[in-house]
């Protein structure tokens, strides 16, 4: 929004801004925030900047947790949600002592993966299209303890309401993808996240129902460059919860919130341009694909079990990546397949718009760090010119769920749980260390905090298993 900091000044001045508001990520990609009244938007603070305990968000330990947070003007945007007039700035972290980036700061490892690929010379920009799938419910409640352990979620747009009387336009499960009114209960809640996100400088594409009957929603925005669409996700996911909470609502982008019906992915369409050129258009290639758009491939889906540990970092991710849905849970490309963990759109054919989607990764990710690594990956494949057909990565444009299950075994299986993709991880993470982005101290870290979640959740009862195995 600005290019120096006196033009951010004076428009606070001349607006009247009240507050600003800091905001920045920790390790699992959640924000956090201080706020400053706008007396303190000054030099000092562009100089010194805010200090902070990274300790508390997971970024470094305890005996070393002094950091601070510096502004990056050009993400400014006036919250629409706060009664002081307020202005927000997205932050990255810095060493405290010597006003460095701060390394591991997750925004950081994003920029520098798109720096590394610059220092290659394969390309100048990226540009990435998360879609942003999520459920709205009317009320939701959850209990974990030492002799209890339930959740409940109601809709107002689900079929368990038929018997309650009403109107009768309700949803059946696995029916809502592009619902009409009545049925589509929640058009206007989208219309306004959309044009609040559209105040805000974040173009909307279109929203609609999803498949999920009991209130799925997706927003799509068009495709922008690696940083700008980390930080736009982070403003999507703060503007649907807002709207909702507003509105006695309540917004989640948890895979797999319900049983049985549609799971929230985020798929991300991608391509790589240099000097102006998309690098992955080729008018007589598979899907119209260029060799450089399928050697990405081959990287992507090579390191795709290792990838999955960080866009995919969570136990309920497995629950939405299992057969009979339509995320995918095999490693292969094909043209227009949804169940392939990479679609190349077929209406994406022109050399402005040529790219692939990888479907498998969920929004309980951090944004910056499951942009890197896709990246990361893709160049490898890139560098070593890494044939997705040789390897045995299709392209498959068969319905695999027809096929015989000896069939089925020629194909490469995604990770099933949290602990397999960790597990990829630590066998296979040397393409994420080149160039610095990544360093393998973070990257054990990671798999350290990710494999304690893993074990809380598997050393607990599961209430189904009351049900299983209680009367034994």
């Amino acid at each position: 929004m600005f290019s120096d900091f006196i033009e951010a000044q004076e428009f606070v001045e001349k607006r009247g801004f009240k507050m600003i508001d800091l905001k920045f990520s920790d390790l699992n990609g959640r924000w956090h925030h201080v706020t400053l009244p706008a007396s303190q938007f000054n030099d000092h603070l562009m100089r010194d900047g805010v200090g902070f305990d990274g300790s508390s968000v997971g970024l470094r330990s305890v005996k070393a947790g002094d950091m601070i947070l510096l502004p990056d003007l050009s993400t400014g945007f006036p919250d629409p949600f706060w009664e002081m007039p307020t202005l927000s700035f997205i932050c990255s972290a810095f060493e405290a002592d010597t006003k460095l980036p701060f390394p591991r700061d997750p925004r950081n490892i994003s920029q520098r993966a798109e720096n590394y690929m610059r220092e290659l010379g394969i390309a100048d920009r990226s540009l990435w299209g998360p879609e942003y799938e999520f459920y709205i419910f009317d009320s939701v409640a959850f209990e974990a303890d030492v002799n209890t352990a339930s959740y409940r979620v109601d809709s107002r747009e689900a079929d368990w309401q038929s018997a309650r009387g009403g109107h009768g336009h309700l949803v059946p499960r696995h029916g809502g993808y592009h619902v009409i009114p009545p049925k589509d209960q929640l058009y206007n809640l989208r219309s306004e996240m959309s044009l609040l996100l559209e105040e805000l400088g974040i173009e909307v594409k279109y929203h609609h129902h999803e498949v999920g009957g009991p209130g799925q929603c997706e927003i799509e925005v068009p495709m922008m460059g690696l940083v700008r669409s980390g930080d736009a996700t982070q403003i999507v996911k703060y503007v649907t919860k807002m709207v909702a909470h507003r509105h006695g609502q309540t917004a989640t982008f948890m895979p797999k919130p319900l049983y049985g019906e549609a799971g929230n992915g985020m798929h991300f369409h991608q391509n790589l341009w240099k000097d102006d050129q998309n690098i992955f258009y080729d008018a007589d290639g598979y899907g119209k694909l260029s060799d450089v758009a399928r050697w990405y491939i081959g990287g992507l889906l090579l390191h795709g079990a290792a990838v999955l540990a960080f866009t995919n970092p969570s136990t309920n991710s497995f629950g939405r990546l299992v057969p009979g849905f339509e995320a995918p849970i095999n490693a292969f490309f094909s043209l227009g397949n949804r169940s392939a963990a990479i679609r190349v759109p077929k209406y994406a054919d022109q050399p402005d718009t040529a790219r692939f989607e990888f479907r498998p990764p969920d929004a309980t990710c951090n944004i910056y760090l499951a942009l890197a690594v896709q990246l990361m990956a893709g160049l490898d494949g890139i560098k070593r010119r890494l044939d997705p057909t040789a390897l045995g990565f299709g392209p498959i444009d068969a319905n695999i769920f027809t096929w015989t299950e000896e069939q089925r075994k020629t194909i490469k299986p995604l990770p099933t749980s949290l602990r397999e993709a960790l597990d990829a991880l630590e066998r296979d993470q040397e393409f994420l260390l080149e160039g610095g982005v990544f360093d393998d101290g973070q990257i054990a870290e990671w798999i350290k905090v990710k494999r304690e979640e893993y074990c809380s959740v598997r050393n607990r009862p599961h209430p189904y298993e009351m049900a299983l195995y209680f009367d034994v």
